[in-house]
């Protein structure tokens, strides 16, 4: 497994990298918060020390949420309840304070890891989303409308595929950006309003994309 580890002590980092690399993960080191975000989308697992340098782990947690749902371990020395509640409602998977024992820390990788891998699955297993009369085909990359095919680019459909992928679930422009174009600047956020607007026009059910003001976009809705 790929981890990326956001450590800003050598010593603790250290030791980590050798005991993952010891039962057979990769693990890349950041020191800062800054670079949570940029490598995240190589890494399988993020285990998150919330004393960063730059900034604080809980904000990095808030971000990556933003436009990943990688799996998240907190491990720090902050143990006030408060503190963790707050990285548990933020999204982390699990929740470690430092000192921990290496037996244990592997464990709870591990436990992380196989709840994914089942939700993976149980994801895996709809492959076709259906609103109202709107069928979105992922695996053949194909469109119906009222049962008439609907010819989207290749960009058009990435986008769909994500909100499809998360009916009735909001989405944000971080995350869509994110996914479909690795890239969150001001430049490809106008690109996606374009193609917004073009699928929109060519799917012709504005009932079937909600913008959520502030936030993002939702596919379909809990009734569909």
């Amino acid at each position: 497994m790929q981890i990326l580890l956001a450590e800003d002590d050598d010593g603790v980092a250290a030791a980590l990298v050798e005991v993952l690399y010891d039962h057979g993960h990769v693990t890349r080191r950041v020191r800062y918060g800054r670079d949570v975000l940029t490598y995240h989308r190589s890494s399988d697992l993020l285990l998150l020390d919330l004393g960063l340098p730059d900034t604080d782990g809980l904000d990095v947690l808030r971000a990556l949420r933003a436009v990943s749902d990688m799996s998240v371990v907190v491990l720090t020395a902050r143990g006030d309840e408060r503190s963790v509640v707050r990285g548990l409602r933020l999204g982390a998977d699990d929740y470690l304070v430092k000192p921990v024992r290496l037996a244990e820390l592997l464990a709870r990788i591990d436990a992380v890891t196989r709840r994914r891998a089942a939700r993976s699955v149980a994801d895996s297993v709809v492959r076709t989303v259906r609103a109202g009369d709107v069928e979105v085909d992922l695996d053949a990359r194909r469109v119906r409308v009222g049962g008439a095919e609907v010819e989207l680019t290749a960009k058009e459909f990435a986008i769909l595929a994500v909100l499809a992928g998360r009916a009735g679930t909001a989405v944000s422009r971080e995350q869509l950006l994110d996914e479909v174009w690795g890239d969150a600047s001001h430049t490809v956020s106008r690109s996606l309003d374009v193609h917004l607007t073009q699928m929109r026009a060519k799917l012709r059910r504005p009932e079937l994309l909600t913008t959520i003001r502030g936030f993002g976009y939702r596919f379909g809705d809990d009734g569909s």
